[in-house]
This record gives structure tokens, C-alpha cells and sequence, in this order.
């Protein structure tokens, strides 16, 4: 027997759940029309803003448990939208060349990382990305070295996408 109680709580999950696909990637916001305070009030307070091109600024929100979109929304310097673009694509990614992209570079790019971390042998730092293209999900590596320039970029399939192997495979 559901209660009165039960019943509101239940309508209250649906409510936020479809509130939040609206807010997930901002498409109800209008270029040229919405407000930072609107674009804050759909989207939230954004992880990280940087400085953009002519006054604008870039505000990052990375979306997912782990990250696997990361909007970046343009302000102009009037404080109205410029656009919104998710940036954890692999045509960006392709955009990072080891021995001359900066860390400024790619954090513009791709926005925040989920995780930082250090080489325990190298002194290098490291930053980790997923993202999806179409149906597969992706880990990205970034290094770079003490300097701020990157080093290395690894891509990997994410384990979800390999089925388990069988350990009879191996005999």
C-alpha cells in the first residue's frame, strides 16, 4: 500500500529527475538571450571559470559521476550566453600535441579534470578524462611535465566496454 507520503515523495524524484535533464546540458538556455544569473540557475555553479577571447569567460561544468561530458558555456563581458559546447569529444582531444600544449591549453580545451595524480618515478603530473563517442567510453591520460607542457596523451577503451575474459582463454 502506497501512503500520502510515499506518493509525494515519489512525484517529487520524477519532478527532479525531469528537471535535471533539462539542466544537464543547459538546451533550454538561448545564446544572446539568457543571463549569467539564469544560466546559474539552470546549469549551477560552475566547477571552474576561466577567461575567454574579447571579455568573454568560460564556464566549465563537468556532468556525470565521473565526468563523461564537460559543458563549457560562453559569457560575454555583458554577462549574456554565448554558446554552450561539450568539449570531451574526440576531435578535441586530437587537438592536444605532446612537446607543445600547455596545461593552460588543455584546461581550456577540455575543461577540468576528474582526478589529478603523480608519477611516482617521474616528476611529472597527470590528468585524468572520460568521455563517450557515440557507444563507446573512453579513459584519457594527459601528462605533463614540470614545465606545464604536455608530454604524453594515452587513450584507452574504458573497461566497461571489454566483456570479461574467461580465464580458460589463458591455459
Amino acid at each position: 500500500m502506497i501512503t500520502r507520503a510515499g506518493c509525494w515523495l515519489t512525484a517529487a524524484a520524477v519532478a527532479a529527475l525531469g528537471a535535471g535533464c533539462a539542466w544537464y546540458d543547459g538546451r533550454n538556455l538561448r545564446p544572446g538571450a539568457s543571463s549569467a544569473a539564469e544560466i546559474e540557475s539552470t546549469m549551477g555553479k560552475p566547477a571552474e571559470k576561466l577567461p575567454g577571447p574579447a571579455g568573454e569567460s568560460v564556464w566549465y561544468y563537468p556532468r556525470g559521476p565521473l565526468g563523461w561530458h564537460t559543458y563549457a558555456v560562453r559569457v560575454g563581458p555583458d554577462g549574456v550566453l554565448r554558446g554552450i559546447e561539450q568539449r570531451l569529444t574526440v576531435e578535441n582531444v586530437k587537438l592536444i600535441q605532446p612537446d607543445k600544449t600547455t596545461a593552460r591549453e588543455v584546461k581550456e580545451l577540455l575543461g577540468p579534470p576528474i582526478s589529478v595524480s603523480r608519477l611516482p618515478l617521474k616528476p611529472r603530473e597527470v590528468w585524468e578524462y572520460q568521455f563517450l563517442e557515440v557507444e563507446f567510453k573512453w579513459n584519457l591520460w594527459v601528462q605533463f611535465s614540470q614545465d606545464g607542457v604536455v608530454r604524453e596523451v594515452l587513450q584507452m577503451r574504458h573497461p566497461e566496454m571489454d566483456p570479461p575474459s574467461d580465464s580458460s582463454d589463458f591455459s
